[in-house]
């Protein structure tokens, strides 16, 4: 184990780091090999401090130097390379210089998600996987305690959503909901608001949402463009819309999220 020098892209040690770019074939497709996958010193080291187990890393020799204190007593191959030897394995040149990769623990389950949260994100039809990385950054930076995924969310762990999120994903607990949308009962039995947003006329402002969940709330989100669906937003107990003037209806969902973290954020 520790540091090793690698020459050979060809070298099968480092085959957990190929066919980033390749679409039926890279490594951290749930389907495939379900491995996780960190790039940049600053993901990296979020990585190396989570619950995710650490397989090995691949990089140039001053991003390693970055990260010395992070590595330390850390038994787990490192494989150093060359710029070009690197990009070789990956199939890419990679300004970030470092990647790390590790396996998938056990799911937590919505009761560990949502221990000693005060408000959590559920989402229905988030596909994007910059959306969903975006919306756990800020999940983190605003206080929310956990995200839970309905149908029809991508995978947080995909290498695309790791990244938009600045390793994020990996800090904040998620799991899935896989009654849909009946599983929005056992939140509210565990004492959860659960505020669905939408900008129909009619529904809650977002400054006045304390008013009406003063305890603990669930935040519910839909898809971009096409919102929640009828179901989820009926099985909500309040419909919540963030004020906005004439002829605007909708924000990009990672910045709509962003605004409800920050105001349930200011009103504790």
């Amino acid at each position: 184990m520790g540091v090793i020098h690698i020459d050979d892209s060809g070298d099968p040690r480092v085959d957990d780091f190929r066919h980033l770019s390749t679409a039926d074939r890279r490594p951290d497709r749930p389907g495939g090999r379900g491995l996780v996958i960190a790039e940049g010193t600053v993901v990296v080291s979020r990585l190396l401090a989570s619950r995710y187990p650490v397989r090995a890393l691949l990089g140039v020799e001053r991003r390693f130097a970055e990260l010395a204190d992070d590595l330390a007593g850390l038994d787990v191959p490192q494989y150093v390379a060359s710029a070009e030897t690197m990009a070789e394995v990956v199939g890419f040149h990679l300004n970030r210089g470092i990647l790390a990769v590790a396996g998938r623990p056990a799911p937590l389950t919505v009761a560990e998600v949502v221990d000693g949260a005060g408000s959590i994100a559920v989402l229905e039809g988030v596909g994007d996987h910059e959306n969903l990385g975006a919306l756990f950054r800020n999940a983190a930076a605003l206080g929310v305690g956990g995200v839970l995924l309905g149908p029809g969310c991508s995978d947080p762990l995909y290498r695309r959503s790791v990244r938009v999120s600045m390793g994020h994903v990996l800090r904040v607990p998620f799991g899935h909901l896989t009654d849909w949308p009946g599983g929005l009962d056992d939140l509210r039995a565990r004492g959860f608001a659960i505020a669905a947003f939408t900008p129909r006329p009619g529904s809650v402002p977002l400054p006045e949402l304390r008013e009406h969940a003063p305890a603990r709330v669930a935040l519910l989100f839909g898809a971009e463009g096409p919102g929640l669906t009828e179901t989820a937003l009926a099985a909500a107990d309040h419909t919540v819309r963030i004020p906005m003037p004439a002829g605007v209806d909708s924000l990009n969902i990672a910045t709509a999220a962003a605004v409800a973290f920050y105001e349930l954020a200011r009103g504790r």
